[in-house]
């Protein structure tokens, strides 16, 4: 016994073992996992903030085109070829041209032009314009509004979204909403 009074013993459970190489390679998924969410994490707010240095751009068609020349245009007919592209229906009768914008004085949708009907027709709430533009049935509270039209330098007509006409305003009146072709 006296040969046992100086050694200490080591209780082994307090202090445990290094690991081992089996220990570290066990645990190599779990590290994995770990960094790649800590990467995904890190990529999602980069991306984050990249995408916030460019913001949303909306691009919209031209205020002011040309439409072609006025012999294109067949006299008593409505020409939809501008509809999608521009927004706009080009009407062409006995006196001229002018320049209906097609959006719904309802609220906003793009009506359809019916040729057997010779009507605008609404697909949203059924409102119903003539070829003029003026409604005749269903909730729009006003007329079409029409867009300035003019004849530019080179022969062509030029449609100017920028300047609307009202009926209701008198704007139908103004020169600038029509133009007068022979």
């Amino acid at each position: 016994m006296a040969d046992n009074i100086g050694e200490a013993t080591v209780d082994k459970t307090i202090a445990p073992e290094k690991p081992g190489r089996r220990e570290f390679l066990k645990n190599l998924p779990v590290l994995g996992i770990a960094w790649g969410a800590f990467a995904a994490a890190i990529g999602g707010i980069l991306a984050g903030t990249l995408r916030f240095l460019y913001p949303n751009v909306l691009f919209e068609p031209p205020q002011q085109f040309k439409i072609g020349f006025p012999d294109d245009f067949q006299s008593g007919a409505v020409s939809t070829q501008f509809k999608d592209k521009f927004g706009v229906w080009v009407v062409r009768n006995d006196q001229g041209f002018y320049a209906l914008i097609s959006v719904c004085t309802h609220l906003g949708c793009t009506p359809n032009w019916l040729s057997n009907e010779s009507k605008f027709k609404c697909p949203c709430h059924g409102s119903g314009f003539y070829m003029t533009g003026i409604n005749f049935e269903g909730p729009a509270p006003r007329p079409l509004e029409r867009a300035a039209i003019s004849l530019a330098d080179d022969g062509q007509i030029l449609v100017d979204k920028s300047q609307k006409f009202l009926y209701e305003k008198g704007g139908w009146d103004d020169p600038n909403s029509f133009l007068f072709f022979a």
